[in-house]
């Protein structure tokens, strides 16, 4: 399967989906100006990964903002890796959070009680 890769900007994270890398990340600010427009690539390359996925998907989001309308999307991501351990398939979430930022902490506590999906949340300096 091609790599997926978006160079990100101030208003929009940096996506590396590299299965040859075992590399699958977003990482910086989500606050796109056309939030379905910038994740359309993204969820479609989900979409097809997840017809035959590698042994163990781990999926890291590096993400130090986003907004209401990137959370919606962020949780249609989640949503396809749920789907996926419905299949039988291992997926585990590193939530990444600046260890002072309580607020991205409690995010990603949220989204793990959303959805049923393994996450570790990954508190950094």
């Amino acid at each position: 399967m091609e790599a997926l890769k978006i160079d990100g900007t101030e208003d929009s994270p940096t996506v590396t989906l590299d299965l040859d890398a075992n590399i699958m990340v977003l990482e910086g600010r989500s606050l796109p100006e056309d939030v379905n427009t910038f994740y359309e690539p993204v969820l479609s390359w989900l979409e097809e990964y997840s017809k035959n996925p590698l042994d163990n998907t781990v999926f890291n989001f590096k993400l130090s903002y986003f907004n209401t309308a990137s959370s919606k999307v962020i949780l249609d991501i989640l949503t396809q890796f749920e789907e996926m351990i419905e299949e039988g398939h291992h997926v585990l979430v590193r939530w990444h959070f600046p260890e002072e930022d309580e607020d991205m902490q409690e995010a990603g506590e949220e989204y793990a009680d959303m959805v049923d999906v393994p996450f570790e949340m990954v508190s950094y300096t």
